[in-house]
């Protein structure tokens, strides 16, 4: 008659099934006969004081202790749920798309587990010079723009560095560089060549070659940064046409006046205080203008005039295989002067008259004076 009268509990025990006959009064006496504690986060089907009837079930899932890490803030529960995914629903733990959950949600939780969630955070990223708005975790440059679908070609350069870790304060920088090839032409300039004459007038001019540029092809490599132009450099350069110099002859016959015999002259015309005598040598030269305090210039001349001290000397600086130094001389528009100085520039029919200021100097330019020799 004992036996007879216990009642059939049919029990799932974590995962296993078991039938028992029983004379408990309730669930909870059923577990105190099978020696098992029941924990308050326990999952049970039915109340701990449910009272037993005839083929009773009863399912009973022992809660399993879990370490949760939630940006960086740990915190231990206990859990009767099967997945990570119900753990976290238990909880009311909510994840945005862009967090990152270790181990999956469709994980089994067991005993123990440690579940980590890294919260994501804005992230700029300027690539190409475009700037937009990605989402990241804490890590690394190489793997914040893996996930935001950014590849990178072969020249691209990246900042920060690629192994430096991702912060809400980082800007990531993607600068696109590219070499491209620029072949562009350019023009060779002609050189004015000048040759003495004597069948011309001094001071005439008479142009014999006309100048005709030349034309050069240059190859460049250039690095474009975002679309702009950082660096050029020259491969190869090749000539297309060559430059033909222009040609100019200067006159350097002199006029001879003729009297007739027995023919009074006319008077001569009264000469200016800074007037040259007509007997002196004379002939065309090229003129330029310089100050003491020219690029290169130390103010004193090659014969040792203090330029500088003497700021209102009439100095002409001389090739002195054309016009010794220390000779003096007259010069249309300048004065009377002397060929004190040379220069490495100086050379053949050409001067160079001494200036004080650079306003002068700029006035005076290039032009073809006369020349006269007084000594």
């Amino acid at each position: 008659m004992f036996e007879g009268t216990k009642k059939t509990v049919a029990l799932t025990l974590d995962g296993q099934e078991k039938t028992i006959k029983t004379h408990a009064n309730t669930i909870q006496d059923i577990f105190k006969e099978l020696d098992i504690s029941l924990g308050e986060e326990d999952y049970l089907s039915l109340a701990a004081d449910t009272e037993v009837e005839n083929y009773l079930e009863v399912v009973w899932k022992p809660a399993k202790q879990v370490q949760l890490i939630d940006d960086e803030q740990s915190k231990t529960y206990w859990t009767a749920h099967d997945t990570v995914k119900e753990f976290l629903d238990e909880q009311k733990i909510i994840l945005s798309e862009h967090d990152k959950l270790n181990p999956d949600p469709t994980k089994e939780i067991t005993e123990a587990m440690k579940i980590n969630i890294e919260r994501a955070f804005p992230v700029k990223v300027v690539d190409g010079g475009k700037e937009q708005e990605g989402w990241s975790t804490s890590t690394t440059v190489a793997d914040f723009l893996s996930h935001q679908g950014i590849k990178l070609n072969e020249l691209d350069r990246v900042e920060p560095e690629m192994t430096d870790t991702v912060t809400a304060d980082t800007l990531v920088k993607v600068i696109r560089v590219e070499k491209v090839t620029d072949v562009v032409e350019e023009p060779i300039n002609f050189a004015v060549v000048t040759k003495n004459d004597s069948g011309l007038e001094k001071g005439k001019q008479k142009v014999v070659t006309e100048g005709q540029e030349g034309r050069v092809s240059k190859t460049y490599e250039v690095v474009l940064e975002n679309g702009k132009e950082v660096s050029r450099k020259l491969v190869n350069e090749k000539q297309i046409k060559e430059k033909q110099d222009k040609v100019v002859a200067m006159g350097t016959r002199k006029i001879v006046t003729q009297v007739s015999r027995g023919t009074t002259s006319a008077p001569k015309a009264t000469q200016t205080a800074s007037a040259p005598k007509s007997s002196a040598k004379e002939f065309y030269v090229s003129a330029t203008a310089y100050t003491a305090g020219c690029n290169g210039c130390s103010g004193i001349t090659a014969t040792g005039i203090n330029l500088k001290a003497n700021p209102n000397a009439k100095v002409i600086a001389v090739d002195p295989n054309v016009i010794p130094l220390g000779t003096r001389v007259y010069v249309e528009g300048y004065g009377h002067a002397i060929a004190g100085d040379t220069g490495s520039a100086i050379k053949g029919n050409k001067i160079d008259v001494f200036l004080p200021s650079k306003s002068d100097a700029y006035r005076w330019g290039r032009k073809n004076v006369k020349i006269q020799i007084l000594n």
